[in-house]
């Protein structure tokens, strides 16, 4: 901050030049008569910083979602105006933690019904697959992921999708395991009995 200071005579001028003294803090006027003294310090620009939460994925600063601290003219000039980002007030971060804690229990409860799924699955015993019959124990064509998700709906009345069946190659008669992922977390054990007809 710049003081607008009277044009000074030479005489007054040069009492200025004997009692400034410079310190490490900034310039300090000292007068012999101890009327008045003034104190000038120097202070560096102060750094902005914007708390800002983004609303959609932008590349080299964050995810969606992410709180970031970003410098005031970068979120001014390139994230208000283009919406990809906004302040971070108390009542937004009130819902950012709702909007989490509704997350979580929706990830738990969806946990929890593939457990109980899984526990069906494992308590049913063995699902019976009838094959026409070959040469011992070889059977016509093979049993396939889609076979089992259709017992599986015959039987249960259960919707299974084909892509989390997980079975060996059964050319033959005999009892095999299967695995259904129901859940990154869960993976249900089911028995087949492949049996000739």
């Amino acid at each position: 901050m710049a003081l607008a200071l009277p044009s000074l005579s030479s005489t007054s001028s040069s009492f200025l030049q004997q009692n400034l003294t410079a310190s490490s803090k900034g310039l300090t006027f000292s007068n012999t008569n101890n009327t008045s003294s003034f104190l000038v310090i120097a202070q560096k620009k102060a750094k902005k910083i914007r708390k800002i939460i983004l609303k959609e994925d932008v590349a080299q600063v964050g995810k969606k979602g992410e709180l970031l601290d970003v410098k005031a003219g970068f979120y001014r000039n390139y994230l208000l105006p283009t919406g990809k980002a906004q302040i971070v007030t108390p009542l937004l971060l009130k819902e950012m933690k709702l909007e989490e804690e509704r997350i979580e229990a929706e990830k738990r409860r969806v946990k929890e019904e593939a457990q109980q799924l899984a526990r069906i699955f494992e308590t049913v015993g063995a699902f019976k697959v009838k094959r026409k019959g070959g040469k011992g124990k070889l059977i016509f064509g093979s049993v396939t992921a889609q076979d089992l998700v259709d017992i599986i709906k015959a039987q249960l009345q259960r919707e299974v999708d084909k892509r989390i069946v997980e079975l060996p190659e059964i050319r033959e008669t005999g009892e095999y395991v299967a695995e259904l992922k129901l859940h990154p977390e869960v993976t249900a054990r089911v028995r087949l009995n492949v049996f000739a007809n």
